[in-house]
């Protein structure tokens, strides 16, 4: 999944796993929001030094596993949900009724690191079985 990131000076593998809730906890999130949500990462990629490996979209948040660079850290946060956020409400203006106040994302999210070889295959399959929740990993 992850692919080896080749700079000058260092060599990554970054992943998290971030997922993003709607603002109210809304279930505002169909069809047509994950057309345009896909699109946008699309772009995002092209632009920035960011590879959305999966996308999912349940009713009120969406999980991402994407990989990044370093230099990006917790502003790779920031910058999603601003992008995203912004082309949603252009492409999908019925969904300010739904949410007032211009805000497309909660303020809260959930981000962690995923390793190469370790918790990548649960994150993926967390994603395909909405609704279900992880079980507690214990430690060896």
């Amino acid at each position: 999944m992850g692919e080896y990131s080749h700079k000058s000076h260092h060599v990554t593998v970054l992943l998290y796993h971030l997922a993003f809730p709607a603002k109210y906890r809304r279930a505002v999130l169909d069809a047509a929001i994950d057309a345009v949500l896909r699109a946008v990462c699309l772009k995002i990629e092209q632009r920035y030094e960011i590879k959305f490996i999966e996308l999912g979209v349940d009713k009120d948040h969406v999980p991402f596993l994407v990989q990044s660079v370093p230099t990006y850290g917790v502003t790779l946060v920031t910058r999603l949900k601003r992008l995203t956020a912004r082309a949603v409400f252009k492409r999908c203006p019925q969904v300010k009724q739904k949410l007032w106040g211009g805000e497309f994302w909660h303020d809260g999210y959930v981000a962690s690191t995923v390793g190469k070889h370790g918790d990548e295959g649960m994150i993926a399959r967390s994603r395909q079985e909405p609704g279900q929740r992880l079980s507690q990993v214990t430690q060896r």
